[in-house]
């Protein structure tokens, strides 16, 4: 049975074609730079104006608009500075599932990693990660982040 979806990007199984497949896998590979980069400004730029981020393990309240994420990853990007760490985030085992509206709905895993200049590598966390993307002049934006920490024991 087809899932078809208003940009046609869906297969026979249900499954997004190769090309959308691409292209969220590419947006993620540049989003996750811009943060591990350096580029807290540029990395909120990836998000709508109104994005939700939710992180129930570590935040006590969801970061709401594009503003609130940007501030924080300005003050995150501070800290790291200041500590001298590197850090870097790996996704993999990303699932994409078309929505009616042409939006994507995504899961992955992600490691966190940090490594103190001069040290050794840490990984920091290991999350699930759930997006709603969609499209925003011809870009794709996060609506919604919802990240879960494993061992949190929430769902």
């Amino acid at each position: 049975m087809s899932h078809p979806t208003p940009t046609g990007q869906s297969t026979a199984d249900g499954f997004v074609s190769a090309d959308l497949y691409t292209q969220i896998q590419q947006f993620y590979a540049r989003q996750m730079g811009l943060l591990d980069d350096g580029r807290p400004d540029d990395w909120a730029d990836t998000f709508t104006t109104d994005a939700v981020f939710a992180e129930a393990s570590r935040l006590n309240e969801p970061l709401r608009g594009r503003e609130a994420i940007r501030a924080s990853s300005r003050a995150r990007q501070e800290r790291l500075d200041a500590e001298k760490i590197d850090f870097r985030h790996w996704l993999g085992m990303l699932d994409v599932r078309p929505q009616d509206d042409g939006s994507v709905r995504t899961r992955a895993y992600a490691l966190a990693m940090r490594t103190p200049r001069g040290g050794r590598l840490e990984i920091f966390a290991s999350v699930v990660c759930r997006d709603h993307l969609v499209r925003v002049d011809g870009s794709w934006k996060v609506r919604q982040r919802d990240l879960t920490h494993d061992g949190s024991g929430l769902d």
